[in-house]
């Protein structure tokens, strides 16, 4: 393994050519050094992906190490699993305690971007996995933007999409609750947005992304699927496999990611414990 940084004892690796790291060194579930912290933002920034190897987190550890970050923010009904707001446990679980066969998440996605503030990074723990497959898939949406030819970059930069749980349930042949539409209504975003730390410009779509304000509905949709499309290729994706005990950190703000649902789901439990920090309204 190539280190490519090492500060307070962490060793940071590269996970693949587009991006992501390994961190390791490191115990997260005691509180952090405000220089170890400070590495840690630097590494998620440049990186996008970070993966934390050998963890054994508790909900309450969890919850501590994502507040060292920033500010937690709940999940909507449908992903509440327990009483805390702030966790949700991701599996292919049943009632029964068994495996479902249904796998979630596994449409491009950014993290509540149909909230007014969408999300910072998400926090996912991996609890229980399958013996092979099962990734999560992650592509990078600043390489993507910075890929596109001068003219449509002049053309996207200003426009505006509409985010709605709503429609996105709709579309996945799923129907949202009134409690969910009242908690979650639908949100415009500009399609491009600005990464603070570095000023470079990712694009902000995915799956909750329903309409480009001031086009035709149907129209709006079809340029959102056809960058979509760009944006998967693989030259911008990474998809991690996970080994038990791995606890990634992600930008919400500059990825679009999806479950791999290249396993039996009705054989195999996938069992994640899942944080998110709050961010900011994208500029």
């Amino acid at each position: 393994m190539t280190v490519i940084a090492e500060t307070v004892n962490l060793a940071i690796a590269p996970l693949s050519p587009q991006l992501g790291a390994s961190i390791t060194g490191i115990d997260l579930g005691q509180p952090l050094a405000e220089a170890t912290r400070r590495a840690i933002h630097d590494a998620f920034v440049r990186h996008h992906v970070l993966c934390f190897r050998d963890q054994k987190l508790d909900e309450a550890q969890q919850i501590a190490f994502s507040g060292q970050f920033g500010t937690l923010e709940r999940h909507i009904a449908r992903n509440r699993t327990g009483a805390n707001p702030l966790v949700n446990i991701v599996s292919n679980l049943g009632p029964d305690g068994q495996p479902s066969g249904k796998l979630s998440s596994t449409r491009w996605h950014t993290d509540k971007s149909f909230r007014q503030l969408p999300s910072l990074a998400t926090i996912l723990h991996a609890l229980v996995m399958p013996p092979d497959g099962g990734e999560t898939c992650f592509a990078d949406m600043v390489a993507a933007y910075e890929a596109l030819p001068q003219d449509e970059k002049a053309r996207l930069d200003g426009l505006k999409v509409v985010h709605s749980w709503e429609l996105s349930r709709e579309r996945a042949g799923g129907k949202a609750t009134p409690e969910e539409i009242a908690d979650a209504p639908p949100m415009t975003h500009p399609l491009v947005r600005t990464i603070p730390e570095t000023g470079r410009k990712a694009l902000f779509m995915g799956e909750h992304a329903a309409y480009i304000e001031g086009l035709p509905r149907d129209e709006g949709y079809a340029q959102l699927a056809r960058l979509t499309a760009h944006a998967i290729e693989e030259r911008f994706v990474y998809r991690h496999k996970w080994t038990l005990g791995d606890m990634l950190m992600w930008d919400n703000r500059c990825l679009l990611h999806r479950a791999n649902p290249n396993f039996d789901a009705a054989k195999f439990p996938r069992v994640l414990q899942r944080t998110c920090l709050r961010g900011n309204a994208p500029a």
